[in-house]
């Protein structure tokens, strides 16, 4: 089962440029299957509720948004995970797209 959030209602800002996700080893990992580049761009969502650092991971183009972007997300699915004790959400999407002209600075 897949789970995505609506960020219909949200305001998303780029809080860290896009960067390769890489392995333990320093590599940048690719998607299984299609052997896509993957990359994890760092946001702040905003809603009447509060704010929440997430990092979102995407496959393919490096996603071109910077730093101080508001953005619009598609597809955000949630990924809970559970490994050796821990746990937590990890967040992956289609794409990340910068919304034209808007800027949080």
């Amino acid at each position: 089962m897949k789970l995505y959030v609506d960020t219909t209602s949200k305001q998303v800002t780029v809080s860290r440029d896009p960067e390769p996700k890489n392995d333990q080893n320093g590599n940048q990992r690719s998607e299984k299957g299609t052997g896509r580049l993957m990359w994890s761009t760092q946001v702040f969502v905003l809603d009447e509720t509060g704010g929440e650092v997430i990092t979102i991971t995407t496959a393919g183009e490096k996603p071109s948004v910077k730093v101080g972007e508001f953005i619009a997300v598609e597809q955000l699915e949630a990924i809970p995970w559970a490994t050796n004790g821990r746990n937590g959400v990890a967040f992956r999407a289609v794409s990340l797209k910068s919304k034209a002209g808007a800027s949080a600075k």
